[in-house]
């Protein structure tokens, strides 16, 4: 969870930050492992100062039960991502819309069009033919006695059947699959890309020299 810059009392604690960087010198390549690793030092509830945005990192268990249990209202909305916000509608879609009227009521929409029993239902064959296939080159793998990378295989599996149920083509292993997959994983690597305006607002002019600003277009 993140705000702007603002003054708060009784603020968890918060490793030493630089001016304008704040703490996003400190995530490195594998932010996962800096946070682990800040974690062990600053304790379960720390918070990072990322530019402009002051976020909350989370890393127990029973912090994180309070925070979605207790707290989970004032932590429904996600942060408004510059790319999301100009390839997804201004954060018109389920996802990146703030928490309010409006989501509740896409939210009943896609619940009662998209996500109602008959509706999953109506993709049971899909489904099953797609871990059928998914089932088969575990099996031929472990014949052949070759690794397998299961995460991948795992997001092959629910990108096809995503893939085939919103536009009646597999994610890879047919004509035009190859095309989608790479429009996801292209997509899919952009959402979570670094834009410099989303942390210090003022230097967003850089993501149009870099070219950032205009990536996605094609994808969208």
């Amino acid at each position: 969870h993140n705000s702007t810059s603002k003054t708060f009392p009784n603020l968890p604690p918060s490793p030493p930050k630089l001016p304008i960087v704040g703490n996003l010198h400190q995530l490195g390549s594998m932010p996962q492992r800096s946070l682990q690793s800040l974690a062990k030092k600053y304790g379960s509830l720390m918070l990072l100062r990322l530019g402009s945005k002051q976020v909350l990192v989370v890393t127990s268990t029973d912090a994180a039960e309070e925070i979605l249990e207790t707290h989970d209202l004032i932590f429904a909305s996600r942060p408004k991502a510059s790319f999301a916000g100009r390839h997804l509608y201004d954060f018109k879609d389920i996802t990146f819309s703030p928490y309010g009227e409006y989501w509740r009521q896409v939210r009943g929409i896609c619940v009662l069009h998209l996500l109602s029993n008959k509706r999953v239902q109506s993709f049971q064959s899909v489904r099953e033919e797609e871990i059928a296939l998914v089932l088969e080159k575990i099996r031929e793998s472990c014949a052949s006695s070759s690794a397998i990378r299961i995460d991948e295989v795992l997001a092959t599996f629910t990108n096809n059947v995503v893939s085939r149920a919103a536009i009646g083509k597999r994610y890879s292993g047919e004509e035009g699959g190859a095309k989608i997959k790479e429009i996801f994983q292209e997509f899919t690597m952009l959402l979570g890309g670094f834009y410099v305006g989303d942390y210090i607002p003022w230097l967003a002019w850089i993501n149009h020299i870099n070219g950032s600003g205009k990536e996605g277009q094609e994808s969208c």
